[in-house]
């Protein structure tokens, strides 16, 4: 019997330990809650929680003002952006047997909606010329050349390629 009893006796000491021990955790871990709160809610405040609460929703607010500020800019911004240049295609080439070097060229300068124009200039020995053909939605109410034709797709694969 007096086995038992110790055995009984040392199982309820282990116990109590683990009690004592928990118990110390979970003051603990009560202090550190009372800790966050007092930095959410500062005890010298005039108004306490009501005060914190007013607070964060005026910056709520003042955020939700600015983030539609910045949605509306961004918005302008690539409506302005939509009208820029987006696409350049440059085909050289030797436009005249006589002439070397390839100096003659087709430039093509598109927006994301392939409008914009085809700048062309012919260079020969006596003079250069240079012609300009507009580009709506891909294509020309004038006949394009080859290498203009290569340069607008030139453009458009630099326009498709983009994310």
């Amino acid at each position: 019997m007096d086995v038992a009893l110790l055995i009984w006796s040392l199982a309820l000491t282990i116990l109590v330990v683990v009690g004592i021990v928990w118990i110390l955790d979970l003051q603990g871990r009560l202090r550190q809650l009372q800790e966050r709160r007092e930095e959410v809610i500062v005890e010298g405040e005039d108004g306490g929680a009501n005060a914190v609460l007013e607070n964060l929703a005026s910056r709520l607010s003042k955020t939700n003002a600015r983030t539609e500020r910045l949605v509306a800019r961004a918005e302008q911004v690539d409506s302005t952006l939509a009208h820029s240049v987006q696409g350049m295609g440059l085909v050289r080439f030797s436009a005249f047997e006589d002439t070397g070097g390839d100096q003659s060229f087709a430039l093509a300068l598109v927006d994301g909606e392939g409008n914009g124009v085809v700048i062309s200039a012919l260079y020969g020995r006596e003079a250069t010329r240079i012609y300009a053909k507009p580009v709506q939605g891909w294509l020309s109410p004038r006949v394009l050349t080859k290498e203009e034709e290569q340069a607008l797709a030139e453009a458009r694969l630099i326009i498709v390629q983009e994310p």
